[in-house]
């Protein structure tokens, strides 16, 4: 995805003199181009995240449309004051663009993990809070966004899914397959491939979200009467849903402990059950219950 993103920003940045590129020292040689072309328009300042939000905010303030990007629990969790204080609370727009997802580095361990950003971000007033599964999703958020005046954060992936999720609307979520009336399955992100293989010939019902806050209330309202699964590799996405009144919903995902593991993301998923094969026990656990009912 960092490729799909340098390309669309620097598309945004040749009609709109107003984008500026803000790194913390990752993704600097992606950006050589843009860097020659608008010296000016780009700057690296190292890993000083809280730094980079603040001087996001003040170019914001300055009617700037910053681009703020670095791995993600260093631009969120270590910024979180920074991002309350100086974005959201003055009202300043700004799009805080991460990598290193969940477990997409997971080889470094646990301060390089990342799965509370979501959950985190959605409670700042005024934060609108997306993770696009695919490049499509990616290039229709920020085309839409970047420029609304609202602090806006891109979560990231190296490991993007493929599927063809339909029109792509901030704000809404996707319908991938309707199928029972009693189960639904709720997921988003790049984790929809994987949840997709394991339910795919499953009757059950399964949305995707790619925007968490505001999250789609009308869709996940119309699934009400139903028992709902949420599939996570983060925080975040259960508590969105769980906004809409009236919900019996259960969660499969990242447990309340730290993860010590070390290795690839197919790795960590495995043991955490959200490969193909776990997210499959897990809706069939559902459904079972269903029968014995």
């Amino acid at each position: 995805m960092r490729g799909k993103f340098k390309q669309i920003v620097t598309e945004l940045a040749e009609r709109d003199d107003k984008v500026i590129v803000i790194l913390g020292d990752v993704s600097v040689y992606q950006f050589d181009q843009f860097r020659q072309r608008w010296p000016d328009r780009f700057y690296n300042m190292g890993i000083l995240e809280p730094t980079l939000i603040s001087v996001t905010a003040g170019l914001s303030a300055q009617g700037f449309f910053p681009f703020v990007h670095t791995i993600a629990p260093f631009l969120t969790e270590r910024c979180y004051e920074q991002i309350k204080l100086d974005l959201c609370y003055n009202r300043f727009g700004g799009n805080i663009v991460t990598c290193g997802a969940s477990f997409d580095y997971a080889w470094d361990g646990p301060t390089h993990h990342a799965y509370t950003d979501l959950a985190i971000l959605r409670l700042l007033p005024g934060m609108e809070v997306m993770q696009p599964g695919s490049r499509r999703e990616l290039d229709v958020l920020i085309r839409t966004q970047y420029a609304n005046g609202n602090p806006s954060y891109f979560r990231l992936s190296d490991h993007p899914h493929d599927v063809d999720t339909g029109e792509v609307v901030f704000g809404r979520g996707t319908v991938v397959h309707r199928g029972s009336r009693d189960v639904t399955v709720i997921t988003a992100g790049p984790l929809l491939g994987n949840v997709l293989e394991a339910v795919r010939d499953l009757d059950v019902n399964l949305l995707s979200f790619h925007t968490i806050k505001p999250i789609d209330q009308a869709l996940i309202a119309q699934f009400a009467h139903t028992r709902i699964l949420v599939v996570h590799d983060a925080f975040g996405l259960k508590e969105a849903v769980n906004e809409v009144a009236g919900l019996r919903v259960w969660y499969h995902g990242f447990p309340d402990q730290f993860c010590g593991w070390y290795g690839k993301l197919d790795d960590i998923r495995q043991k955490l059950g959200l490969d193909a094969t776990g997210i499959r026990a897990a809706v069939l656990g559902m459904l079972e219950n269903r029968e014995r009912r």
